[in-house]
Parts: C-alpha cells; structure tokens; sequence
C-alpha cells in the first residue's frame, strides 16, 4: 500500500493523518501529526476468540519514547523506557473508553491498540493527538469498531474557551477538559477545573463536541478511501430454553432479593444460590457448554429487573427515590500519630483518607518526555479485595486503582493551598474498607476531611458524586438519571458521570457510558442533579468539621521558611554541600531545602532547631558591614603575621599583627591562638580581591577561659 496523505485544518493548526508507510503488518495503522508533534498509532487484533472470558478483551497501551523529546533517561543505570508513568497509564484510560463502547459488547477476540509518542514539540499535546490516532487506526482495520472518534481538550483562559491549548497555556488554565465525540454524539468527558460553573462547563463541553465531530468526519472520509472492510460478528448462539426456565422461575425471587433491603453480598450469594439450583435442574439435560450460560441468564435478569423498575416505577434498590443519596456518616482524627485522617461512608460504601505532610524534599520527581518535574500534592488509592469480600492475589497498584486515585487527586487540587505559603509536601492514602459503588467519589470527600483534620489550610471542602443513568434500549427517549450510584444501577447501567466540585462549582468530572454516545441534554439534567447531591454531601460532611484545624498534629514536621538572594544560595550548599551538611548536623534539623528562586525551608521536629539554622543561613547570606563589630567569632587559623577569624558564617577576615592590640604586637602567636573566640570589627573589604581586613583594636575582648 502506498503512503498517503491527508490534511485537516485547525484554525492555525493542521492535523495530519499517514498511513500506508509504517507498521503494515497490523490491522489498522497510521501516523497523525499536530506541529512536530507525531504518534504512531496500531490496531491488531487475535485470530480467534479468548476462550472463557465474558468481557471484551481491549488493551490500550500509551508508549512514551523518551527521543520523542530528544530526551536521555535521567537514571545512571537504568536508560530504556520502563513500566508507563501514571500520567501515561491515564491517557490509556482515556483512550480505553473512548473505544470500549463502540464494539460489539459480545465481541470476544483479543484487541489492542498500542499509541507510541515518535515526536514532541512540548507544544502540541501529544495526549490528544494519540487518542484520535488510536481511533484512526481501528477505522482503517478490520475489527468491528463502530467509530470513528475524535479526542480533543478545551482549556478556559482569561475567560475564553481554547480548543487544544498548548502545553504552556495550560499552566494558566481554569479548565482541563477532555471530549471525546463520534461523528453524532459524545462519548467520553474527562474535565480537571478551578470551580468552573455548570454554565460554564456545558460550554465548553459543547465546545469541545464541535471541534472532536468535525475530525471525526475527517477519519471518515478517510475510512471511506482506505478503511479495510470489517471482519463479520454474529452473536454467539444462546440456550433459549435455559433462559426461558431462569426468567420464569426466578424473576419473583430476584425481585424480592433486590428490594428486601438485602446488603450487597446477601443478595450476590443469593443469587448465586440460584444458579446452583439451575445447574442441578439442567444437569444432564443440556451441553456442558451450555450450563455455562446459567450464570449470564441469571446476572441478564438482575439486571431487566433493576432496569425495568427504575423506568417503569422510579423503584431502586433499597427503596431510594432517583435524586436520593443513601445515608452518609462521617469522621476525623481517628488515629493518634497520623497527621490527619478521615472515614466517610455512604450507604455500604466505605473509604479511609490518611493525610502525611512532608518537607519539600519528598516531593516526587517525574520524569518523561516534556521534561523534569515535581509533584508535591499526591492521592495513591488502595483497593484491597476485602473491600467487595473476596481473596484476590492480585494485591499491587493496578491500572484502576491508578484512575481512581488520581480522579480525587484532581478534585483536590484547585482548593489547595499556594506553596509559598504552605510549602509542605502533602501525601493523601485512600483505603477502601468496604465498596458498594462509588468509592472514588469516598475518595474524593475523604481527602477532604483528611486535609481539614491534618490542618492544611485549603480554600474551601470539595465532595463527590457518581450519577448513573438507565435508559429503554428500545426507545432512547425513555430514561432515568440516578444519584449515588450503588452496584447493579453502575454494573447494569448506562453511564457513570461522577462529578465533584465545592459549593461555588465544579473541580473535576469523569463520564464514561456504555451506549455508543449520550445527547446533550443528558449532561445538562446530570450536571443539574449532581450539584444538588453534591451540596447536600458537602452538608453532612461539615457538621463534622466546617474549616481546618487551626492547629497541626505534634507529629506533623515543622517547617521554617525564609527566602534569600539566589546568587547566595551556593555559600549555604558550600563545596560539596559542606556547609549545608554542618548547618543540618550542628543544628539537628531533619533537612533544608533549597529552590532555585532562593526559596529555602527548613524542616524540623523543634522550633529551637529550626531558628538556629535559620539563623545560621541568615548570617551566611547576610553582607559584611564595615565598621560593624563582630562578637564572639573563632580564630581558625594563624601566621606569623597574623590571624584568619571567621567573622560570618563561611566568611573569613584576616587580623594583622599591627590590628591585634592597642599597643606594639611583636611576636602575634602570645595574643591570639587558633580557636579562640574574639570580638572584631570589620574595617576595609578590598574591592579587588573581595578580602577582609579585621580589627581588634580598641574593642572590649570577651574572657578567656582558662586551660
């Protein structure tokens, strides 16, 4: 296939698709550039289906090349790219699904899509265009994907919405929004935001819709010259007869489980009974491949049910009308030497926020393609198997758990305080006890009340809300928007939008659906309904605790901050870090730490320590004075001629023999000796040199001691 081209403008960006050039041995490949920035996108697809698996086998996996960037892994000994940073592993997800709702969901042979950075401008995102590329590829292939889609951002600078911002507009951006679209609808929303109103996050979604429709349009005119033709699915063969006994034995079963008011695992080990009877009842009677499909009968009932009451009755599981939250509980300071912790639970949904602060030092340091950095506000999210009562082996930090944590990461950040003015380190943990829908959300109100109660001086408490959705498949007219989803509302629904926000607007969003887009006006009720749980949430969480603790746990580190000029800051470090390591260990404080605009913060465990180092520092930078007395300062070293005192800290003048003593000095080593402690005026810097000419003269002498 021969290489070819093709060229859709951005306003004064062009996006460019190539296929036909690279990777030719996959289904579906292509390059797509923005500016310098450049994505290898493959889709690949397995010949036969995955044997035992119930779910769509899609892998989406983000490369990151360091020469993309021109770039050479930091690390002394480890230089090829390893395991995807987490940020990476996000835009996966984002990826994952924009794609996952656009197969066949019966679909079963293995699927990935692999998006490799070849070229970044660290101008043009490369996450963006990595997304769209992905989408380009599968609508070029043969795997039944029922796209295209497009992926685009919209920012919100000095009040204007900008589609695709660059890397170094989004710094000064109120609004992080990612929209994915296909051709007629929107299919994912991702958002981080600075209280950004419901207004105005409506606009900007369509917004982003606009631009995202108007390339997907682009993929297919492009699909429709060169796109392969898809490979035929057809569903997989069903026992009619073992569905026709589950819906006809069990739905007046099913239906009392579901509103009996049941917990979660009653009713799952309920049901479980259920399928085990069916089992035996089929025994014998039915192909052993068959008996397999007793399970997905059984959780398709479940799930009629649940939908079925909920359109046609407004009835949810646990008696909850569509807008009501199930009870939430909250509380603070649980354990005695964590800095700061917070239980919330909501119905059987359970999550623990433990909040560590450190001193700028512990920041983390990420390294990729648009450079070095530091992060110094983290959420890490744990989801043990215990949580849904299970045993698991899998007890490392997955994918998910990445999504998660990092979702109420962002809900928080908008509300955290300038480093100037608490330039601690700040690490949130989320446990989650106990899930039952939701428990991101938990995460998000928990690192709440766990930065409240550890005393970090945020602006305002930020809380959390999933909304589901279920709608007629027959007549998409017909549908119900639910608050505070629960287990089978998120597993057999429709959409999951969570959204968090404070009581003056939103801070994140996360939409992901599993219809093949969703109209407008969904949003616009979702958001509608949203803020509503979110402020009634935000009032029960604030009857515990309203403000910040005015006061931080004893075990919290204490951190003394002061700013000096940054062309001094290499007399604190001293050759090899001498003296700073002598201000660390003569002082006992825990670390000082240093920032190229001469930010310097001193972390300690008593605020005596603290000051003398500051004090220290102060004097190192500090400019001699002529003229000005210098008391009990050391002789560090004598000559003939004289003596070398260390009148400021890393700053030494020279005594004369002729400056030691009012009268005639002939032999210096009979007044002065090495170490004694002197009090002397500084009485000439020579320009020149920068040397110190010291005095003695005239100036009452401290006591010596005797040997």
């Amino acid at each position: 296939m021969e290489s070819q081209k093709f060229t859709l403008s951005l306003g004064d960006k062009d996006l460019i698709v190539e296929t036909g050039k690279l990777a030719q041995l996959a289904n579906g490949s292509c390059t797509v550039q923005m500016g310098d920035t450049v994505i290898l996108a493959t889709a690949t697809m397995s010949k036969e289906a995955r044997p035992g698996v119930n779910f769509l086998p899609l892998m989406v996996n983000y490369q990151e090349k360091l020469y993309a960037s021109g770039t050479i892994k930091g690390s002394r000994f480890v230089k090829r790219e390893t395991r995807p940073s987490d940020d990476k592993i996000l835009m996966a997800r984002v990826a994952d699904r924009t794609y996952r709702p656009l197969f066949p969901k019966f679909f079963r042979r293995d699927i990935q899509v692999m998006l490799t950075t070849m070229s970044y401008d660290r101008e043009n995102e490369h996450d963006m265009v990595a997304t769209t590329a992905g989408s380009v590829a599968l609508a070029l292939s043969d795997i039944p994907f029922e796209g295209p889609t497009a992926t685009v951002r919209v920012g919100l600078i000095e009040g204007e919405l900008v589609v695709n911002p660059t890397m170094q507009q989004r710094e000064t951006s109120d609004l992080d929004l990612i929209v994915s679209a296909s051709p007629s609808t929107i299919i994912m929303i991702e958002a981080g935001a600075n209280e950004v109103s419901e207004e105005k996050m409506l606009e900007a979604i369509a917004k982003g819709k606009e631009v995202a429709q108007k390339i997907a349009n682009f993929i297919v005119e492009i699909q429709e010259k060169l796109g392969k033709k898809k490979i035929e699915v057809t569903a997989p063969e069903k026992n009619q007869e073992i569905i026709d006994y589950v819906n006809a034995t069990y739905a007046d079963k099913v239906m009392d489980a579901l509103y009996e008011k049941l917990g979660k695992l009653e009713r799952y080990g309920y049901f479980r009974e259920l399928a085990k009877e069916t089992e035996a009842h089929f025994e014998g009677k039915v192909e052993e491949e068959d008996l397999r499909q007793i399970g997905d009968a059984m959780d398709a009932l479940v799930k009629q049910t649940v939908r079925k009451n909920i359109l046609e009755n407004e009835k949810r599981i646990g008696g909850r009308k569509l807008d009501e939250i199930r009870p939430v509980s909250v509380e603070v300071g649980l354990f005695p030497r964590t800095h700061g912790s917070g239980l919330f639970n909501r119905g059987e949904t359970q999550g623990l926020t433990l909040c560590t602060l450190g001193s700028p030092g512990d920041a983390q340091v990420l390294e990729g393609i648009e450079g070095e950095t530091k992060k110094g506000y983290m959420h890490h999210y744990n989801f043990p198997p215990f949580s849904v009562g299970e045993t698991s082996n899998r007890l490392f930090t997955g994918n998910r758990e990445v999504g998660h944590g990092a979702l109420a990461e962002r809900a928080l950040m908008p509300v955290l305080p300038n480093k100037e003015d608490f330039p601690y380190t700040i690490r949130l943990v989320t446990e989650i006890l106990a899930s039952n829908g939701s428990s991101s959300m938990a995460a998000t109100c928990g690192s709440t009340l766990a930065l409240m109660d550890a005393g970090v001086p945020i602006k305002t408490p930020v809380a959390g809300i999933a909304m589901g959705l279920m709608t007629d498949h027959s007549d998409s007219s017909k549908y119900k928007i639910l608050t505070d989803l629960q287990d089978e509302e998120d597993m057999g629904g429709d959409m999951d939008f969570k959204v968090t926000g404070t009581k003056d607007g939103i801070t994140a969003i996360q939409m992901d659906t599993k219809l093949k887009g969703l109209e407008d006006h969904i949003f616009v009720e979702g958001l509608e309904q949203a803020k509503k749980g979110r402020l009634e949430i935000l009032g029960d969480m604030t009857k515990v605790i309203a403000a910040p603790n005015e006061k931080m746990s004893e075990y919290a580190p204490q951190l003394v901050s002061m700013k000096v000029n940054p062309d001094k800051i290499r007399y604190i470090i001293g050759p090899g870090g001498e003296m700073i390591n002598k201000i660390i260990d003569e002082t006992g404080v825990d670390s000082i730490d240093i920032e190229d605009d001469g930010s310097v913060v001193i972390t300690t465990v008593g605020a005596e320590k603290g000051a003398k180092a500051k004090s220290w520092i102060e004097g190192i930078v500090a400019d001699p004075e002529v003229g000005k007395v210098y008391e009990n300062v050391k002789i560090t070293k004598m000559f003939e001629f004289g003596g070398l005192v260390e009148f400021m800290p890393g700053k030494e003048g020279m005594i004369h023999v002729s400056e030691v003593a009012d009268e005639y000095v002939e032999d210096v080593s009979k007044f002065l000796k090495e170490g004694q402690v002197v009090n002397t005026k500084l009485l000439a810097i020579d320009e020149r040199s920068g040397k110190f000419k010291m005095s003695m003269k005239g100036i009452k002498q401290p006591e010596q001691k005797s040997e």
